[in-house]
């Protein structure tokens, strides 16, 4: 007999029993990262995040898990269903609080629905957790359910009553490129330049750069990160949720934290703080006192493919939107979530207005592809 629980801190889960459900090394679903934002302060329902994490269980044996959310608001989420949500106040009905299945402030794709790695086992959960969310929605009494930033394998467990919905972002691949330079050469040659001027504008500033793991910071160091961390939110007039505790324990994570640091003497100046798997290289946050041309390029974009290309990873995703990045290798991609929406009416209003937004959303894709980068097409 299988059993649905939930969970209002992960702390709850044993780290071992939840990590031996991720079916790859992605670090935005790991016991240790959730945990952490938790922990120290980023997750709170004043902030419109509930910690509501789903475990299904045989006996005390934990077979498949999601990270799960009740949210009072859609902030830090980057799937956007804002006019969903006032359409739905507007109707009389409260949009919040929903259910979300996804990872906080981190618009990242990758496993969300955590089953183990059985091939003949792991889909049949999967389809089991979609199911339990959905019956949480309804025993909750909650407008929806989200699943947001879906792998392949997570978007097959959902059935027909849950809307699927399309955006884009662009990811850099690697085909086996020995250096930079090798990567620079498959570029067409205006890319090209321009990427080699954006660079030596940033070499003649006299800046020393460095590529540094997060375990190797001192204290005082990651206070510095987080300044200029907090300080570009503010610049934005934005929130910035992930507390100085937060950047103070990233090093807890080994080497699955990573950063592009440019200093001037003593003094960091900027920094591009990045997460890793075993296959993928992921561009998180970005800060910066120095006023540079290209600095921002060269820390969360070139130093980053460096990176990937030494360490021979596949991937390397800098983050949700940003059409700049098309012309500096990275090439459009798709990513997937479903919603399920609890009203009916509710449900079939959207899911028109879902076939209306689709073909816009691919011919986008497809008019950014047509513009590749490449001196010869690279899917």
């Amino acid at each position: 007999m299988i059993e649905a629980r939930f969970h209002d801190r992960i702390a709850d889960v044993p780290a071992a029993a939840w990590d031996a459900l991720r079916p790859d090394g992605n670090p935005f679903v790991s016991h240790a990262f959730l945990h952490a934002l938790e922990r120290d302060g980023c997750i709170r329902p004043e902030w419109g995040w509930q910690a509501h994490h789903l475990g299904l269980y045989e006996r005390d044996r934990l077979l498949a898990a999601a990270p799960l959310y009740l949210k009072g608001n859609s902030h830090g989420e980057f799937v956007f269903d804002w006019s969903w949500a006032s359409a739905w106040e507007r109707a009389g009905g409260d949009y919040y609080p929903k259910l979300l299945c996804g990872v906080p402030y981190s618009p990242v794709p990758g496993p969300r629905l955590l089953a183990g790695a059985d091939a003949m086992q792991a889909p049949v959960l999967r389809r089991a957790l979609a199911e339990a969310m959905r019956a949480e929605t309804e025993r909750l009494g909650l407008s929806s359910a989200h699943a947001n930033f879906l792998d392949a394998a997570d978007a097959e467990a959902f059935d027909d009553d849950w809307l699927a919905r399309s955006d884009v972002q662009f990811h850099w691949h690697n085909r086996g490129w020995r250096d930079f330079d090798g990567f620079l050469a498959a570029l067409n040659h205006k890319k090209r330049k321009n990427i080699r001027h954006e660079r030596a504008r940033v070499a003649a500033a006299g800046l020393r750069i460095e590529w540094r793991a997060g375990h190797e910071l001192r204290l005082h160091e990651w206070r510095r990160i987080h300044a200029l961390y907090e300080a570009t939110f503010d610049a934005k007039g934005n929130h910035a949720a992930l507390t100085a505790t937060f950047f103070s324990r990233l090093g807890e994570l080994g080497d699955a934290v990573q950063l592009a640091l440019a200093s001037d003497g003593e003094d960091i100046v900027a920094m591009a703080l990045f997460l890793r798997g075993d296959e993928a290289l992921y561009g998180r946050y970005w800060g910066a006192t120095a006023d540079v041309p290209g600095l921002h390029f060269e820390l969360c974009y070139y130093r980053g493919i460096e990176y990937a290309i030494a360490q021979g990873l596949q991937r390397f995703e800098p983050g949700a939107q940003g059409e700049h990045k098309l012309a500096r290798g990275f090439l459009p991609v798709r990513t997937h979530s479903r919603h399920y929406l609890a009203d009916e009416r509710f449900r079939a209003a959207v899911r028109d207005a879902l076939a209306r937004e689709a073909p816009a959303m691919h011919d986008y894709a497809a008019e950014l592809a047509a513009h590749s980068p490449y001196a010869e097409h690279h899917p």
